[in-house]
């Protein structure tokens, strides 16, 4: 992320608001609108405002219980949406190797909540990389980093990312809004590869949220890899 100066991210924040414009119809002119001012009240105050607010979750499922609710275990840590938010918040959370296994971290887009079903996902899918553990912490965190400053291609299409925590990997996984939108999907694809610098022998998979709703599994099954 280039945070370099707030010249630099006056210009990024009107650029921003004027990409806003072009994408949205008028039943979304409430939402820019409230993002224009909330980036307005951060420039006045000296921080330097994030195109879009992010939140983070986590979810601990305990092993060997049956029937627990996905949705009553994910929890919400923290929301930021300046720079300086960001930061005060990332660095206080656990890195990656120090969380209990089973766990998922989610890093979403305000308003967009970590399941298949929400409104923002239902029609959309994820990209899935698995990691070994050791490595894990560093690309995730690269992730976070280009989610956060808005640099991978389709940024408007993204929700969120997510990070589990198993036994024997950890898998990342970026959700995207629109599962059928195949130039979208692989840009998306293409991007990530691009940001993480992933070695050649990394595959990454795709599956829509709504053959994860069908088979009731996240990373299972998957339909496409590239």
């Amino acid at each position: 992320m280039d945070f370099t100066s707030s010249k630099n991210n006056n210009n990024a924040s009107e650029n921003n608001t004027e990409n806003t414009h072009q994408i949205v119809d008028s039943s979304d002119s409430y939402n820019v609108k409230e993002t224009e001012e909330r980036q307005s009240r951060e420039l006045k105050a000296g921080l330097h405002p994030l195109k879009s607010k992010f939140v983070f979750w986590y979810t601990r499922r305990v092993p060997g219980i049956r029937n627990q609710s996905y949705e009553d275990n994910i929890k919400k840590i923290v929301e930021f949406s300046t720079v300086e938010g960001f930061w005060v918040c990332y660095c206080h959370l656990a890195r990656p190797s120090s969380l209990p296994i089973p766990t998922d971290l989610h890093l979403f887009k305000e308003g967009i909540r970590p399941l298949w079903e929400d409104s923002a996902n239902c029609n959309g899918g994820k990209w899935i990389i698995r990691f070994k553990k050791a490595v894990s912490g560093r690309f995730w965190e690269d992730l976070v980093l280009a989610l956060v400053g808005d640099q991978l291609d389709y940024g408007d299409n993204i929700c969120g990312a997510v990070l589990s925590i198993r036994f024997n990997e950890d898998i990342v996984s970026v959700w995207n809004r629109n599962a059928s939108d195949h130039q979208a999907v692989m840009a998306l694809r293409d991007s990530i590869k691009r940001h993480l610098k992933l070695p050649h022998g990394y595959v990454m998979e795709y599956k829509p949220h709504d053959a994860s709703l069908r088979d009731n599994s996240s990373y299972r099954n998957t339909w496409l890899r590239g």
